[in-house]
């Protein structure tokens, strides 16, 4: 007789997404999962897979949380240019805690597509937001018109991995928010 689940499924995958975060997929064993988690190694492979399959799932339920707090910080100001400056200045707060998305890149590169897709995805959805409210702090003043939205667009998202990196890398909080100042001048 099979033994019912004790463990929520979405709290062992955010504790799986923790362990991921800090130490990439590489660096990450399973042990480490599974204390974490706090299931036990049957129940990771019964629920997740393998450990890939777990690191795809993460990677996923990560970029689907941080693309939808982007667009919401994005959007949650009246005025644009004030949404741009929120995203921002949230990335420089959260960024001494590292980010699976950027540390997804960093391991893997374009190598692996079931990342790449992931990344496309939330990477559309962000462009796409982030690409509205620029286009409407260029209609109030607020942003440059010398540079198309889409541009602007590229150059923000590139900020906000260089900021999350340049934290990795042990950055300052005072140089991550001056990172986040100067991205924010270049579009101005």
């Amino acid at each position: 007789m099979a033994r019912n689940k004790e463990f929520d499924r979405d709290d062992a995958l955010d504790a799986a997404i923790g362990v991921f975060r800090e130490h990439g997929f590489e660096g990450t064993s399973t042990d480490m999962l599974v204390r974490a988690m706090k299931i036990g190694r049957q129940s990771l492979y019964d629920t997740f897979g393998d450990k890939w399959k777990l690191y795809c799932l993460a990677v996923e339920r990560y970029s689907i949380a941080e693309t939808r707090a982007h667009i919401a910080t994005l959007r949650g100001e009246p005025r644009a240019v004030d949404g741009i400056r929120a995203m921002i200045g949230r990335v420089v707060e959260d960024a001494q805690r590292a980010c699976l998305g950027v540390g997804s890149i960093c391991e893997f590169g374009e190598s692996r597509q079931e990342l790449s897709a992931l990344r496309q995805t939330a990477g559309l959805q962000l462009k796409t937001a982030a690409e509205e409210r620029i286009r409407k702090a260029q209609a109030d003043g607020d942003i440059a018109g010398d540079a198309t939205a889409g541009e602007i667009a590229n150059f923000l998202i590139a900020g906000i991995a260089g900021i999350r990196v340049a934290a990795r890398g042990g950055a300052s909080r005072d140089d991550l928010r001056s990172l986040g100042r100067m991205t924010l001048r270049a579009i101005a």
